[in-house]
């Protein structure tokens, strides 16, 4: 790479000359660090053959704040130019063709001993090197999304990569403010092939017009805590390279999980790649901005007051959400099995409150509110005179049915039930009750007071004013609400669990390491923790009682129960709730 160089000017201060970098191939990754290395002041040489692309990414850099300031960038077709770059970085699609074809290219261009990166995900950078023949000046790249500042980069030396070369790809991930992490090239393949096939059941249950895309973007973002939707990921990944990764994968496995779904398919076919051409699952403005309707959605008509709430059950997800409506102001009751159970749930409530407190969550006058607006009772009659009454008792269809039919009889005419089941019926609770136009499914998220999303089930006989009531009750409390029929899994568990499930499916094959597995995911995609520790998080009981209902319902070998799972939980091992799990308590990997 050049050296920089100082140069005197009359003042007597020193400019440093910043090496110039050439950046050869402009899709989403190549565009994307052509913009990072620029916003860090340096000189890019920018090559594509492509003259629509080199002038699509042209426009977008100058329609940004007015137009790119600084070094020149020099937009060319033509690799001879790249002889003044002091290194180079190829980002051309990922095949073995393709890059060997490129890479030729640049090392005709430029002087031996001119650093070359390959950005390549899935082929071998040492197989890469050789062929150019100057395996010393040639490293790799991995990136597993499009990279922006303090996004995460695999360096990849191999054996014949000279000292030098090594020097300046640490200076380019430096200069391009991108983090390098240690992930190996197995367990990145791994994580690459559970996220893709998350993502691609998004794109089917977009197309089976269950939900809208957005819907589906913010149910898995605020749900799973994921730092993109699954639809938005793709289209800034580029649809035309996940379509090509996946159909890889399809060849070399054989797993259907992998088969592009049509949808796919058809926007690939149309040139709607994303975010690189301004159209995919997403609009996107002339600087490549998602253009996007307001997240709050459309205004609530039609929407009945609610005053007092009533909530019946005493574990964790009832409890949670009696605190959240008790500090958003509703007078709460909640009904549990036994005058003890109540009084220890409303104990559990002041506790959760005194430490959301020490944190800083909250106020120390919201907790003195809330816990004056809640009481404890053991008896259905005390919900005679609530406006909402929200079950959330065991994950049991019998059990749920018994208490809608409870709910039923002691009830005033007119008030809303509604379901927090994650993955059962809602129209069986509602049958059970007797009055299905008054039954709803609001599935909050575990823990509710921290979890910002609901997912607002509706079935069949659902009356509008009770949707709407629902709704607007939901919005109140401070969370963002995303509809969805009524169907097993509804969104977020349909879309987690083949992911989870493929992630234990790995168990099978010698070698898997189930922390090394959870790291890549972790760190190469940035999701908040990685499949097995999100299976302990969730229990594995109830994960494994989520996949039979969810295969029962699908009869699909994405949705099939874990034998390892099933193993584990008959064994006793059952997360983090009693500490024996996949990474907690010495579960063997």
């Amino acid at each position: 790479m050049t050296d920089q160089t100082g140069e005197t000017g009359q003042t007597g201060q020193t400019k440093i000359s910043l090496p110039v970098y050439g950046v050869v191939g402009l899709g989403s990754i190549g565009e994307s660090l052509l913009r990072l290395l620029h916003a860090a002041g340096h000189a890019v040489i920018a090559v594509d053959t492509d003259l629509d692309v080199l002038a699509r990414v042209d426009k977008r850099l100058k329609a940004l704040d007015g137009g790119p300031s600084g070094p020149e960038i020099t937009f060319t077709a033509d690799h001879s130019l790249l002889r003044s770059a002091g290194l180079i970085v190829e980002a051309v699609p990922d095949s073995a063709a393709a890059k060997s074809r490129v890479l030729h290219q640049i090392t005709a261009a430029c002087e031996p001993g001119t650093p070359i990166l390959t950005s390549t995900a899935g082929q071998s950078v040492a197989r890469l090197a050789i062929a150019t023949g100057r395996p010393a000046d040639v490293a790799g790249l991995r990136f597993f999304t499009p990279p922006v500042p303090g996004a995460p980069v695999v360096p990849v030396r191999t054996a014949l990569t000279s000292a030098s070369t090594a020097e300046a790809t640490d200076a380019l991930v430096a200069a391009a403010s991108l983090v390098p992490v240690e992930v190996g090239a197995g367990p990145a393949a791994d994580a690459t092939a559970l996220v893709l096939g998350l993502l691609n059941r998004s794109v089917v249950l977009c197309s089976e017009g269950y939900a809208t895309q957005a819907d589906i973007d913010t149910a898995m973002r605020l749900g799973c805590g994921l730092p993109q939707g699954p639809l938005e990921m793709l289209d800034h990944i580029g649809l035309d390279t996940a379509h090509e990764a996946l159909t890889g994968l399809w060849r070399r496995t054989g797993d259907c999980a992998f088969e592009p779904a049509p949808l796919l398919s058809r926007m690939v076919a149309d040139e709607r790649y994303g975010r690189k051409t301004g159209d995919g699952f997403y609009a996107y403005d002339e600087c490549g901005d998602k253009l996007a309707p307001a997240a709050d959605g459309p205004a609530v008509s039609g929407a009945r007051t609610v005053r007092r709430v009533g909530v019946v059950g005493s574990g964790a997800m009832a409890r949670g959400i009696a605190e959240v409506t008790a500090a958003a102001g509703h007078p709460t009751v909640l009904v549990a099995r036994g005058a003890d159970k109540a009084a220890q749930a409303l104990e559990a409530i002041a506790e959760s409150l005194t430490r959301g407190v020490r944190r800083g969550k909250v106020t120390v006058e919201t907790k003195a509110a809330a816990l004056e607006l809640l009481s404890g009772a053991h008896e259905l009659s005390s919900l005679a005179d609530c406006d909402l009454v929200i079950e959330a008792v065991a994950e049991d269809l019998d059990v749920k049915r018994a208490v809608f039919t409870a709910l039923g009889e002691a009830c005033a005419p007119g008030t809303v039930l509604a379901t927090t089941t994650s993955s059962l019926s809602v129209a069986a609770c509602a049958e059970a009750a007797g009055r299905p136009g008054d039954v709803v499914g609001i599935h909050f998220f575990n823990p509710a007071p921290v979890m910002k999303l609901v997912e607002l089930v509706r079935t069949d006989t659902v009356a509008p004013d009770v949707l709407a009531t629902a709704l607007a009750f939901c919005r109140g409390l401070g969370k963002t609400t995303v509809p969805c029929p009524d169907r097993t899994g509804f969104i977020v568990n349909s879309l987690l669990f083949p992911y989870l499930g493929a992630a234990m499916a790995l168990l099978d094959r010698p070698g898997t390491d189930i922390e090394v597995t959870d790291s890549a995911v972790q760190r190469g995609f940035g999701y908040p923790m990685g499949p097995f520790a999100l299976l302990d998080t969730i229990g594995l009981d109830v994960s494994l009682a989520i996949q039979d209902r969810l295969y029962e319902r699908f009869m699909t070998p994405e949705y099939e129960p874990s034998a390892p799972l099933a193993e584990l939980v008959g064994a006793g091992f059952l997360g983090r709730k009693n500490k024996r799990g996949l990474r907690t308590g010495g579960a063997t990997r």
